[in-house]
Parts: C-alpha cells; structure tokens; sequence
C-alpha cells in the first residue's frame, strides 16, 4: 500500500479514535449505565488502538522513510509498551492495569499536544529538536488538520478515556 493511502486510512482512524472519545465523555455523563455493555470490550479496544498507533508509527518511519524527530521518539516511548501491557491485561481480564497503564497515555498526550502546537506555529520549539530534524516539519496533512502528532494524540486520548471511562469504573466495582 502507498504512503497516501496509508495517510488517508490512519487519518480516518486516528479521527475515529478522538470522536469515540468524546461519545464515551458525553455517554459517561449523560448515561453511565449504558456504559456496562461496552466495559468487557473497553481492555481489547484500548489495546487494538495502541496496536494501530505502533503499526502506523513504524509503518511511517520504516516503509514511508520518515524520520522520526526527538518529540516523535517520546510519543513512542509512551505508545509501545501500551501495545504489550494492554494485550496481557486484556488477555488476563486484569481491570485494575488502568492504575499503573494511564500514566503513559497521560504523558504521550501532553508530549503529542505540545508537538502539535509545535507544527502549528503556536508554540516555538525551544530546542527540542534538532536542527536537521526539527520538530516543526510536517511530513503530510490530511483533511486541513491532520498530522502525525494530531494521531498519536487521538490514539493517547482514546486509550486514556478508555481507562478511565470504561476499565477503571469496572475495577471499582469488581475490587481484586
């Protein structure tokens, strides 16, 4: 499959993967109990996201040939371990993984936040980066907004309210 088409599908994830966010918010406040139906999938889910967000990441950096900046590197660091943990909780039925498990999407979505400001012009880049891979480059956007660290945010935040929105209200009510 080429880079564009790879673009276009991980765009329309990554924007799937943020309004899924937004409905778990505004479900958990309108109507928490409708919640219970999707709390046995919600460890499979947020595992299947950081799946697509490793799989992407690697895909852009060892097929498309885009070199990851320092910012992309800590967004990885936060991600990758999401993919195994998340796997052998959701393996192990283990609930209570949203205790130690949401401070990496805690951290990768303020890392993401901040880089997408970065390429936005929002914010300068302080020496984050490097000169020769700096942290302002866009390799592409798609639909007028989305980038690279717009994904890994969309991904962190999808995993993150996962979390706490679906994993750890079934931790509290099924205490180990």
């Amino acid at each position: 499959m080429q880079p564009p088409a790879v673009q276009v599908i991980a765009s329309v994830l990554a924007i799937a993967a943020a309004c899924g966010a937004a409905a778990l918010v505004v479900v958990r406040i309108v109507a928490p109990r409708r919640l219970r139906a999707l709390r046995p999938f919600a460890l499979w889910f947020a595992w299947a996201v950081a799946v697509a967000a490793t799989a992407g990441s690697l895909y852009f950096s060892e097929v498309a040939h885009y070199v990851p900046c320092r910012l992309c590197w800590f967004q990885r660091i936060a991600m990758y371990p999401l993919a195994v943990l998340l796997g052998i909780a959701a393996l192990r039925r283990d609930a209570g993984v949203w205790r130690y498990a949401v401070a990496f999407p805690a951290a990768g979505a303020a890392v993401s936040g901040y880089h997408y400001l970065i390429e936005r012009g929002v914010l300068t880049e302080g020496g984050a980066c490097e000169i020769a891979n700096p942290c302002n480059l866009i390799w592409f956007e798609r639909f007028g907004f989305v980038t690279l660290p717009l994904m890994a945010l969309a991904g962190f935040v999808a995993i993150g309210t996962t979390l706490l929105v679906l994993v750890r209200p079934a931790d509290r009510e099924n205490p180990a």
